[in-house]
């Protein structure tokens, strides 16, 4: 801890600075709470969209080993993600709103019906992909802002409050004892001006008689 002036011009800065502290530390901590609740909200999320991946795997196991014996590749290829921003607690984060795709023209006549149903599984795994991305996006985000919110809290709690008390404690110590040792001096110097006097007197005295 830094050492601090004994004067009243810093008592002031220390009672000032500790008014800051205590003003902002419930905000932070109110904020922390609800990024807390966000980010749990926000994992369930992953979880569910994860489910939701594993299960589009799923229904094509019947038919994706067709793809290899056929001579047409899908028709169907990601051409970008659309995403809005967002604002959580003050982090602004990617929402996702949906996929772009591309289709390839293909023969309606050679090209197996069942491939139709493969480009609407790889339509759909790609969108659920994406999803999960923008959704871990916000997750990394908002963990960052956690940490950050967190960090903060502990400081004021752990060292900011606590030093400013202790350095209120110190400074009010040291011009309490100056403040004694003002007036015992002042009695001292009294005490010593008083027994001065009468001295004085008597010479005065003792010149008039002569």
């Amino acid at each position: 801890m830094a050492k601090v002036k004994l004067t009243k011009t810093e008592l002031k800065a220390q009672k000032d600075a500790l008014s800051r502290y205590r003003k902002f530390l419930p905000m932070l901590q109110l904020k922390k709470s609800q990024l807390q609740a966000e980010l749990g909200a926000m994992r369930a999320e992953e979880e569910k969209l994860a489910a939701r991946e594993t299960s589009v795997l799923d229904a094509a196991k019947s038919w994706a080993g067709l793809l290899a014996t056929s001579p047409e590749p899908l028709s169907v290829s990601l051409r970008g993600v659309r995403t809005h921003a967002g604002n959580i607690a003050g982090v602004e984060i990617p929402v996702f709103d949906g996929i772009d795709v591309e289709r390839r023209d293909v023969d309606l006549w050679e090209t197996p019906e069942w491939l139709d149903d493969a480009d609407a599984a790889a339509e759909a795994l790609m969108a659920v992909r994406a999803e999960r991305a923008v959704a871990a996006e916000q997750v990394r985000l908002v963990s960052e802002e956690l940490r950050t919110t967190s960090q903060r809290v502990n400081l004021f709690e752990k060292v900011k409050i606590p030093e400013c008390r202790e350095n209120i404690r110190v400074i009010n110590v040291a011009l309490g004892d100056e403040q004694t040792s003002s007036v015992a001096r002042g009695k001292i110097a009294k005490g010593r001006q008083a027994k001065l006097a009468p001295a004085a007197g008597a010479g005065e005295r003792k010149e008039d008689g002569a």
